[in-house]
């Protein structure tokens, strides 16, 4: 790896030199906080060494990482990280870049960005493929941008590459106060899509709306199908799964398609297979932290050339519902659990940021 200068987190057998590549002798001495997840599943603040990137990844200096209920999952032995991961939670950072690996511009030193990662993002220092990271300006808030790479990579690969979302089609977003549902409905829009949003409470619904929801509807209290008053759907990005599945397949339009990102209301569902076959419907649906980094880099291209530029004139932003210091991880993740949040909870490392 190139280290940066000054080199403050490595020691080297002359003082004053900086290793080359490949460098057996190699030694981190510095340590860093970190949150980790406990054999009984809780969240404790620990030590760990901070980690070395490898070839095309660089090292960021963590400002914030975001929270994701993939976090909430891998507690439960339920989501658990790639091979070769960091077993530490948290999977998108934002920050500066501290040190490159092989195969990476030492130009990059210092950039500010914010990255989708594989784990170890509730840390002060996290590794980040550079395929995967972007580049933030300095006009824009980096603390916020630690919301973004999760739900941009997760809307891009599910609406736009699986659902292929077109101007004009009509999407429908379940959990539209989510982090993942207020950057979709930000997205579909910029694109010049139709958007019916789902939420909970009419604070939520409203939200969606100030987002740009063509309909917001409070699943609680109205019924969708009588609220779309025979719009027909084109798209379904579908995070409860249950009867909610089975119900959006009667709003669908032929050649509609209805990906699934989550099961929050019930992994199981009930389908009617003659609407199926007689709308010609595509049921599909994906996880992200398992693709491959060639599925990852083809995405973070549609990122870049469709969806960044719209994020640097602030078409597209963040929403943060609440920031929390490292430490405090697990009352975060209390909070997050509850389900009383809008956009995004960030965890802020208070010495970096």
């Amino acid at each position: 790896m190139k280290a940066m200068d000054p080199p403050k987190y490595m020691a080297t057998q002359e003082k004053g030199t900086l290793p080359k590549p490949p460098q057996p002798d190699y030694i981190w001495i510095m340590m860093m906080k970190a949150i980790e997840i406990d054999p009984e599943g809780e969240l404790k603040l620990c030590e760990r060494p901070v980690p070395a990137p490898g070839e095309g990844e660089v090292l960021i200096r963590v400002v914030a990482s975001g929270m994701n209920r993939a976090d909430l999952l891998q507690r439960k032995g339920m989501h658990p990280p790639p091979p070769g991961a960091s077993d530490l939670p948290g999977l998108e950072v934002s920050g500066f870049i501290e040190a490159v690996g092989d195969g990476v511009s030492t130009a990059m030193a210092g950039e500010r960005v914010c990255a989708l990662i594989e784990g170890g993002g509730y840390a002060e220092y996290a590794v980040a493929k550079v395929a995967q990271c972007f580049h933030v300006p300095d006009e824009i808030d980096l603390v916020s941008t630690a919301g973004l790479p999760e739900a941009l990579f997760t809307t891009t690969k599910n609406v736009f590459m699986i659902g292929q979302l077109r101007a004009d089609d009509h999407l429908l977003v379940h959990g539209g106060a989510s982090g993942i549902g207020t950057l979709a409905i930000q997205m579909a829009k910029s694109v010049g899509a139709i958007v019916t949003a789902t939420a909970g409470t009419e604070a939520k619904c409203n939200l969606c709306k100030e987002l740009g929801a063509d309909l917001s509807v409070n699943y609680k209290q109205e019924n969708l199908a009588t609220a779309l008053n025979g719009n027909g759907i084109d798209v379904v990005l579908d995070m409860a799964g249950g009867d909610t599945l089975t119900r959006d397949l009667a709003l669908m339009n032929p050649e509609g398609r209805h990906i699934s990102i989550a099961y929050l209301e019930n992994r199981i569902a009930e389908i009617d297979i003659a609407t199926v076959m007689k709308k010609r419907l595509t049921i599909t649906g994906s996880t992200l932290r398992h693709d491959s980094p060639e599925e990852k880099e083809g995405c973070a291209e549609m990122i870049r050339e469709i969806f960044w530029p719209e994020i640097v004139s602030g078409t597209i932003r963040p929403i943060i519902h609440a920031t929390y210091k490292l430490e405090d991880a697990a009352k975060a993740h209390e909070d997050f659990a509850q389900g009383l949040h809008a956009g995004k909870i960030l965890l802020i490392s208070g010495e970096n940021a």
